[in-house]
């Protein structure tokens, strides 16, 4: 007697398997948008733990490389951390110093520059009411609202840096803190990332992580190279135009300058009004003016490709977002964090297949075309400008 047809396709338990549920697009997005808004709120809520965490993080990829070539000539790794800290610190140092006695001279001289500011406004409304028979404002009213507003608006940015110095030191203990266990236990927390990878796949693994770690901490020893450079570049500009506070607008427009676009009309902008006040004379303005777009144009074209270009590059608009969100959500530690962040980010999605046309997405368009054919790739201009100043291919 031959069992029942419905037998036939039983498992051998007995059981029916389990129906797979699949949900409707609309409930997947649902879902995602939840875990993102969880996943914004516990970021935003634990601030004051994972920002001291990610500048940590930072400054131990860029202390690595030589705590790992003091340890290889033989000095403890302890020995070795220390003299990586007590280098921090002199860093640290030497900005308080510099850029704070600036920003506190410049701090200072704002009433003068209202006052200068008022006079050239006065001079101008004659100007134009002797040329065009234009009204000019009253005294009372341009105290009332333009001078009055910029007093306000300048202690309120002024306050805004100092209340950040003033928790960046006083986190600076807890971040001294994470580098040392972070360079010290860095095998540990290796071997910690192996236990949830299986053998088979630890050597991909390992290529993996240590490709992220070169491309990471070139990038971001890179682009504190450009900003050096940068600063040096505007700062002798500005001095050999006689421009107050020279140091301090060249430091300022330099880290400014990570923001594409933006960040060179916000440097040039500030020192250039200034000098038009002190000296009322447009042609010295426009000359500060100047000297910010030529350094712009050399960082462009040549000092950020040859240093960062052949390693991560980011597209104007990836970086605007992220530096959009990383105020938004952390303030100006967030701004600072927001394109190391984006460069890691963007190593991570290119080093898995998966989500490499994420990592493509935020990369910049030279980068983009220069990775579908590289046997095809033609020398771009820098390149055949190194070429022809050396005398070898670069």
């Amino acid at each position: 007697m031959h069992p029942p047809a419905t037998q036939h396709h039983l498992p051998p338990s007995g059981h029916k398997p389990n129906p797979i549920v699949k949900q409707t697009p609309i409930i997947q997005f649902a879902f995602f948008m939840m875990g993102a808004v969880l996943l914004v709120y516990s970021l935003k809520i634990l601030d004051d733990i994972l920002l001291p965490l990610l500048f940590s993080a930072v400054f131990t990829l860029l202390l690595l490389p030589l705590s790992r070539w003091m340890e290889a000539k033989g000095v403890p790794r302890v020995l070795a951390i220390i003299v990586c800290l007590l280098l921090v610190l002199v860093g640290f140092a030497g900005i308080i110093l510099g850029f704070g006695s600036q920003l506190a001279q410049f701090k200072n001289e704002i009433p003068k520059l209202q006052v200068k500011m008022m006079e050239f406004f006065n001079n101008a409304q004659e100007w134009a009411h002797s040329k065009f028979g234009y009204e000019p404002m009253s005294i009372a009213d341009l105290k009332e609202t333009s001078i009055k507003a910029l007093k306000k608006s300048g202690g309120s940015y002024l306050g805004t840096t100092l209340n950040t110095t003033s928790a960046v030191l006083s986190n600076l203990a807890q971040v001294l803190i994470y580098i040392f266990c972070f360079l010290y236990y860095r095998d540990h927390l290796r071997q910690f990332m192996f236990r949830f990878v299986a053998p088979d796949k630890r050597t991909t693994v390992l290529h993996t992580v240590d490709s992220i770690q070169t491309v990471v901490q070139a990038y971001i020893s890179g682009l504190f190279k450009v900003i050096v450079i940068v600063s040096i570049l505007n700062g002798i500009g500005l001095l050999v135009l006689g421009v107050k506070f020279a140091i301090f607008f060249a430091i300022f427009a330099s880290v400014l300058a990570v923001i594409p676009y933006i960040g060179i009309m916000i440097g040039a902008t500030i020192p250039a009004i200034i000098t038009l006040v002190e000296t009322g004379s447009p042609v010295q303005a426009a000359l500060v003016i100047g000297v910010f777009l030529v350094v712009q144009f050399l960082e462009g074209n040549f000092i950020t490709p040859m240093i960062t270009g052949s390693q991560v590059s980011i597209n104007p608009l990836a970086a605007i977002l992220a530096l959009i969100l990383g105020g938004e959500l952390w303030g100006t530690p967030g701004m600072i964090l927001s394109i190391p962040l984006i460069a890691v980010a963007k190593v991570v999605l290119d080093a898995n297949k998966s989500t490499e046309p994420w990592g493509f997405l935020l990369g910049d368009t030279a980068e983009g075309e220069d990775s579908v054919k590289p046997e095809n790739k033609e020398p771009g201009a820098v390149q055949r400008f190194w070429q022809r100043l050396t005398g070898k291919a670069a």
